[in-house]
């Protein structure tokens, strides 16, 4: 539903990821897709410039997230989280529903 319309599989991956974590850095997100990093790192560059992101850097990393100055990303955070929402269940328990911190030492399995 979603690949007709954007423009690519990447765009996707990386808006729909950005909808669920809210943050998150190129590899990781290439990582998760099974997509080239290259691709990913356009994507954001490419949205970055836009204006729908903003970056930081962390490190050595650089770190994307929803820009809060643009009067857009709400609407497009609704119609994303929307699109997610009627998505597969295996779909989303494989992409979208990843263990961001690790696990409570002790914590039983």
């Amino acid at each position: 539903m979603l690949d007709a319309l954007f423009s690519s599989k990447s765009a996707k991956a990386v808006l729909l990821f950005l909808q669920t974590y809210g943050e998150g850095y190129g590899r990781e997100m290439a990582q998760t897709f099974g997509i080239r990093p290259v691709q990913v790192q356009n994507q954001l560059k490419k949205f970055e410039a836009g204006g729908w992101l903003v970056s930081r850097s962390v490190g050595r990393t650089r770190l994307y997230s929803w820009n809060p100055r643009n009067p857009l990303v709400g609407p497009l955070r609704q119609f994303l989280q929307a699109a997610i929402d009627t998505l597969p269940d295996d779909e989303v328990r494989a992409y979208y529903r990843q263990r961001r911190r690790p696990r409570r030492a002790g914590k039983p399995l």
